[in-house]
């Protein structure tokens, strides 16, 4: 009886000291401790049958993109972020170019990945997207679906993400009633 004993527990010994060697599926979080982000939907566009699948921006549209650099003008940005749209890049260049910065294009289909986090930490960021994933990146950061969708006749709106020891607040700030006529 003493050596069954003894035999189960140099057997458990033994498999507690094994090393797990099998490959990790999971991917290591990257924390981002402090960060602020400002979101942006891209400014008015042209529509109707003409405007294509890449439409351009409405004169009102490039008025609003020089009010957000005016608007932000007191704001140091390490960086500005666009989608691959001419809507959403003619946005965002009035803001780089503001801050003397090169435009970065983001898949908007892979919203506050690794990358982005480990690109974007401890920086102060301009994100520039749609009505649909502009909402959706900050319900990214913040971990919850706080935001909707925007409705598709506003362009005014500004969310402002800070990150700081960790915990991610948002604010959104109304900026629909401008008038840019």
């Amino acid at each position: 009886m003493r050596s069954s004993t003894t035999l189960l527990i140099l057997f458990l010994a033994a498999l507690l000291s094994c090393k797990d060697t099998s490959p990790k599926t999971a991917k290591a979080e990257i924390p981002v401790t402090e960060a602020t982000y400002y979101l942006i939907r891209h400014a008015d566009k042209e529509r109707g049958p003409d405007a294509g699948t890449d439409p351009d921006l409405t004169a009102k549209g490039l008025a609003r993109a020089e009010f957000w650099a005016q608007t932000l003008k007191d704001i140091d940005f390490d960086a500005v972020y666009s989608t691959d749209f001419v809507r959403t890049r003619k946005t965002a260049i009035p803001v780089a170019e503001a801050n003397d910065l090169a435009l970065t294009i983001y898949d908007a289909q892979n919203l506050y990945d690794d990358k982005f986090k480990q690109e974007t930490a401890g920086k102060t960021v301009l994100i520039v997207g749609h009505s649909n994933t502009t909402p959706a990146f900050v319900n990214s950061i913040l971990g919850e679906d706080q935001y909707g969708e925007i409705d598709d006749s506003l362009f005014g709106n500004l969310y402002i993400v800070k990150i700081k020891n960790g915990a991610a607040q948002a604010e959104l700030q109304d900026y629909n009633d401008w008038s840019f006529d």
